[in-house]
């Protein structure tokens, strides 16, 4: 029969040919569209739900910048103060157990002073006096000794202390466990409503994380003199949260 055929195809010119090859094609592929139809018939639409998760996390450090400022009449005796002031104050913070890596210099600067213009002349002001700022950014790892940390550096010059900041260390963990609640949260939405629609849910289409929420650095600011007569500086850290959201989209099954 085989050879029939192949002899029958063989005399056929060869637009015939092309058009008896096409048909067959034809009828193999609705053979077995049917089949294909039955496998995927249970998968007639989706449900997609959004999941937030969040975890609340105690700060476990700081970061402060304390800061000497220096007016004299000339650059080089402003300098020379700061210079000076500055250097017992690192005195103080590596007594303090602050170690050389969580101690940088910020904040460099020279200005010069000048009069305030009263009357109405475009005179160019005289300068009077020079600024000098300097300051140091710390890393305070072992928040029980802020407190003492920040009233130790007043005592020993500075007379700026700004942008205190609370951080978490290492977020990333905290990080990965808001994205599993936020999950759980989103496959916890679709069974309910896959249930009360009377369906199944299937297989997951997609999923992306839509979002995450880092804990913002907490700002505080104490100028020097208003610390001077403190035993110690109260601090409470309080807590921060970290959170993760999540879109996953799945199939119905019926």
């Amino acid at each position: 029969m085989q050879q029939f055929i192949q002899s029958s195809i063989g005399k056929l010119p060869k637009i015939s040919r092309n058009a008896f090859f096409a048909a067959a094609f034809t009828v193999a592929s609705l053979a077995a569209t049917p089949a294909y139809a039955d496998e995927n018939a249970a998968l007639t639409g989706t449900i997609t739900m959004d999941g937030r998760g969040t975890v609340s996390v105690a700060p476990d450090m700081a970061v402060i910048t304390a800061r000497v400022v220096t007016i004299s009449k000339t650059a080089a005796d402003a300098l020379a103060g700061n210079t000076s002031d500055l250097a017992k104050v690192i005195q103080q913070i590596k007594a303090a157990g602050i170690e050389a890596k969580d101690i940088q210099t910020s904040g460099f600067a020279i200005y010069p002073r000048y009069e305030r213009v009263t009357d109405n002349s475009n005179r160019q002001p005289n300068i009077t006096g020079y600024e000098v700022r300097n300051g140091v950014e710390i890393n305070v790892r072992d928040l029980t000794k802020l407190g003492d940390l920040l009233t130790g550096v007043v005592d020993s010059g500075a007379n700026s202390v700004d942008g205190i900041r609370f951080q978490v260390s290492d977020p990333d963990e905290k990080l990965d466990e808001a994205r599993k609640r936020a999950v759980q949260e989103a496959k916890h939405k679709a069974s309910i409503f896959a249930e009360a629609a009377g369906v199944e849910l299937g297989g997951i289409v997609s999923i992306s994380e839509t979002g995450i929420q880092m804990p913002r650095p907490v700002m505080m600011r104490a100028e020097g003199m208003m610390m001077a007569k403190a035993d110690a500086v109260p601090i409470e850290a309080g807590e921060e949260t970290i959170s993760a959201s999540v879109t996953i989209q799945w199939q119905i099954a019926n």
